[in-house]
């Protein structure tokens, strides 16, 4: 079990995106040096099967489990993207299966991230989303089925 839950690493996220009083460009400049912090993804698992449909930008997501937990790999060939897909990452790591599922991502909202990262990644953010919910719900049907 990790030790922070979703909602308060999303906390922590609002917190520091509050602090730059909704300025674009500091928040995307804060966005671009969260990408730069993801943890390097090995360039063998770059593959065209890891990579997120619906993103402009290339984006390569894995996920591993360990006793109920997901683990995520992430990178993109964009800086923004990248520290988008980080955000993910960083919110739902480590986390159990169910609460992936079943999270509420309130920070996108929050934080008003539609405003400074436009429909185009709007709509690769909400693919990236979908694609972590769909490796969730392949482990833990596997998990069921192994039971």
């Amino acid at each position: 079990m990790s030790d922070q839950s979703i909602n308060t690493r999303q906390d922590d996220i609002i917190e520091k995106f509050s602090m730059l009083d909704g300025d674009m460009e500091m928040m995307i400049g804060y966005l671009m040096e969260l990408g730069e912090k993801l943890p390097e993804m090995p360039e063998e698992i770059k593959t065209e099967d890891n990579i997120v449909k619906g993103c402009q930008s290339k984006v390569w997501l894995t996920a591993e489990e360990n006793d109920g937990n997901l683990s995520f790999q992430a990178d993109s060939n964009t800086a923004i993207t990248k520290g988008l897909v980080s955000l993910l990452v960083s919110i739902l790591n480590n986390s159990a299966i169910d609460d992936i599922l079943n999270a509420d991502l309130y920070f996108v909202n929050k934080i008003g991230m539609n405003r400074f990262i436009g429909t185009q990644r709007s709509n690769g953010f909400l693919a990236m989303i979908k694609q972590i919910k769909m490796f969730a719900l392949a482990y833990k049907t596997k998990l069921e089925n192994e039971a």
